[in-house]
């Protein structure tokens, strides 16, 4: 997400960008992107994952938008991926990404890197079971996935 409009980031991508690199933004609507980031990600995952269960904010609306946005991400990437290429996917607010990329593209590699903490198994399962399965399950379509501790990535594997 660039975190800007698409006229400004055609503007500024002209001059600015080294031809080393691809770079490819997705624009993702005002409203659904709330949802996504301000509310599933950062009011109920963060808080979670942080062991503040008291501040997580169950929506069931802020859960879809974040499965589809993370959908989006999938549809633009998949546009530009070729068999074999490496991709790696950054952070808690694309949990459901690498498994999304993997049921169109198994030829990939995806590797995943958490950024926060992976909960124990008694916090993660404060989530509604199906939301659990579903985190879970877009992690474990990555090849690799990255924890900064020995213990998270143990919460993890009690998790799965």
């Amino acid at each position: 997400v660039p975190g800007c409009s698409k006229n400004t980031w055609s503007e500024k991508a002209e001059n600015n960008i080294d031809p080393n690199f691809t770079y490819l933004p997705v624009f993702i609507k005002p409203a659904q992107y709330s949802g996504y980031y301000n509310g599933h990600a950062n009011s109920l995952l963060w808080p979670l994952f942080h062991y503040f269960p008291s501040y997580a904010e169950y929506n069931a609306d802020h859960y879809e938008q974040y499965g589809q946005v993370n959908e989006h991400f999938a549809h633009s990437l998949l546009k530009h991926l070729l068999p074999g290429d490496t991709v790696w996917i950054h952070d808690y607010h694309l949990l459901a990404l690498p498994q999304l990329l993997r049921n169109e593209m198994p030829e990939l590699t995806i590797g995943f890197f958490l950024h926060i903490p992976f909960p124990s198994y008694e916090i993660f399962r404060l989530l509604p079971r199906s939301w659990q399965q579903e985190h879970l399950k877009g992690l474990l379509g990555a090849d690799m996935i990255g924890f900064h501790t020995m213990d998270y990535a143990s919460h993890f594997l009690q998790s799965i």
